[in-house]
């Protein structure tokens, strides 16, 4: 494996030299914006979306009643005129007079209630949420809840697809559904995805009449044809140590802001070491997470106080900053049993696997984290793995401590999966995300509480209290929120970087 990834980075390195001498040229359409993706979006369906690439491209063609598309994530108003509560368990929506869909025929209540009911048969959130939709009219729809919830706008942000554009089996032809936005799908392959203007659509009208999203999975390609003027615009998709050497081009510039994925080190509760609270704390107290950001993402990441990111309108600081002390950490593993047995340099205080993706830039990562918690004299093992391998590890409890991301972050009721005691995986559902197996019962509480209340002065108070709790716990480490990266050709102008890196932007982009 090591023979591989040192031939990746040579690939890489030698990619990016070739850049630097490639012509100062852009060989895209003035009317068409070029995008590079290493994942491949399989559909544009709201209600059947997989990875982050299929979420993008969905929220792009088809909005929601509301869009969470702010920089600072709070909802606002989408195809949704009004959103009036009638009770705790019953809310009225009323779609805009203007939204039509690409097809151009109205976005009616039916369509609405349509989209949520055929998402409710396969999705887990939906059917804890909803009871039933009802047509009141033309274009009023009544949900009901099946208890009170706090996250109804967040909720009502996915997307509308057209009940007519679907066949007998409530599917789209091509995965490619109808519905309201900017722009509408003319093509979804293997390796390309291609978008034209809706004519129709209700706000303004896209400044680049079309998208050609291209699949590139290999790394050193994407920076080729990036820097070689083949491609306008990467976003999230050429590695953090590498963006100074590519931005080293004269033809290309960086475009970065926010992001609301946090990047953690995650402890299994139920192993015999890591159990331990004063175990855990010993090994947050021994990373120097500055240090990392700066050397490693080069300053483009920011450092984290637990799931919410600054700049989330939920967000408050419950806890001070972990900062690297190796005397309080040496301190607290002398407590939990584990002391230095020869001095430094010499036998290990114990021993941990640490397991990571095989990704070449995250295991160098996951190496120098590792070398941090060599100097509490613990020995660590990095196992890599292939993404499938690790992550089937992880959902089943097969490991010590690990690295990953959240998803984005948009709703404070995320605490709940991530941390409520009936979203352990192998006491639920198998794709639950309380992976760490952490239970406690004030912090289910709260996270029931928090669900429920409807004053979002008194969210943010309960989710303060639950981050306060699980900076004590430590259930996870939380380590840095990296920044979104744009990389664009200089001809293109107006794109915006959003928290969620959702692609809305695109529609603001104009090409000179």
């Amino acid at each position: 494996m090591t023979s591989r990834l040192n031939r990746n980075t040579a690939a890489i390195t030698a990619a990016v030299a070739l850049a630097a001498c490639a012509p100062r040229t852009r060989r895209t359409p003035d009317d068409t914006l070029v995008v590079l993706v290493e994942t491949a979006p399989k559909t544009s369906d709201p209600r059947s979306t997989i990875n982050s690439f299929d979420q993008k491209l969905s929220r792009l063609v088809c909005p929601g009643l509301t869009v969470l598309d702010t920089p600072d994530m709070a909802p606002a108003y989408g195809l949704a005129e009004a959103i009036e509560q009638v009770d705790p368990l019953t809310w009225d929506v009323t779609v805009r007079a203007d939204v039509r869909f690409s097809d151009n025929t109205p976005v009616t209540a039916d369509d609405v209630a349509w989209t949520y009911e055929s998402a409710m048969a396969d999705s887990k959130t939906w059917s804890e949420r909803f009871a039933s939709f009802d047509r009141l009219d033309a274009r009023r729809v009544r949900f009901h809840l099946k208890a009170p919830l706090s996250t109804i706008m967040t909720d009502l942000d996915m997307g509308i697809a057209a009940h007519h554009g679907a066949n007998a089996r409530g599917k789209f032809d091509g995965n490619r559904a109808l519905c309201a936005g900017p722009y509408r799908v003319d093509r979804i392959s293997a390796d390309r995805v291609l978008l034209s203007a809706n004519p129709y659509y209700y706000g303004p009208a896209p400044l680049t009449p079309r998208i050609d999203i291209k699949v590139v999975r290999d790394a050193a390609a994407r920076i080729v044809m990036l820097a070689g003027g083949s491609a306008d615009l990467v976003q999230n998709s050429i590695r953090p140590d590498l963006v100074d050497d590519v931005l080293a081009r004269p033809r290309l510039r960086e475009q970065r802001g926010p992001s609301n994925v946090l990047s953690y080190l995650m402890f299994n509760t139920r192993d015999p070491i890591v159990k331990d609270v004063r175990v855990r704390r010993a090994l947050a107290l021994a990373i120097d997470r500055r240090a990392l950001v700066a050397k490693k993402f080069a300053g483009r990441a920011v450092l984290a106080t637990g799931l919410l990111p600054p700049g989330h309108w939920a967000y408050r600081a419950a806890a001070p900053m972990l900062e690297r002390d190796l005397v309080a950490a040496g301190k607290l593993l002398d407590e939990a049993g584990y002391p230095d047995p020869d001095g430094p340099g010499g036998r290990p205080r114990l021993s941990l696997v640490y397991k990571t993706s095989s990704d070449q830039f995250r295991l160098a990562v996951a190496r120098v984290i590792a070398a941090q918690l060599g100097d509490l004299d613990i020995d660590v093992e990095v196992r890599p793995f292939e993404f499938g391998t690790f992550f089937a590890d992880i959902k089943k409890g097969a490991f010590q401590i690990a690295t990953m991301q959240t998803a984005e972050i948009i709703e404070p009721d995320m605490f709940f999966p991530y941390f409520h005691s009936t979203r352990i995986p192998d006491v639920g559902h198998p794709d639950d995300t309380n992976r760490w197996r952490y239970v406690n019962p004030t912090i289910d509480r709260l996270l029931e509480a928090g669900r429920a209340e409807p004053d979002r002065d008194r969210r943010i108070d309960v989710y303060a209290e639950v981050q306060r709790i699980l900076s004590i716990d430590l259930p996870i480490v939380p380590l840095w929120h990296e920044d979104n990266v744009a990389i664009v050709n200089r001809d293109v102008t107006g794109f915006e970087i959003l928290p969620n890196a959702r692609w809305s932007g695109f529609a603001k982009v104009r090409k000179r």
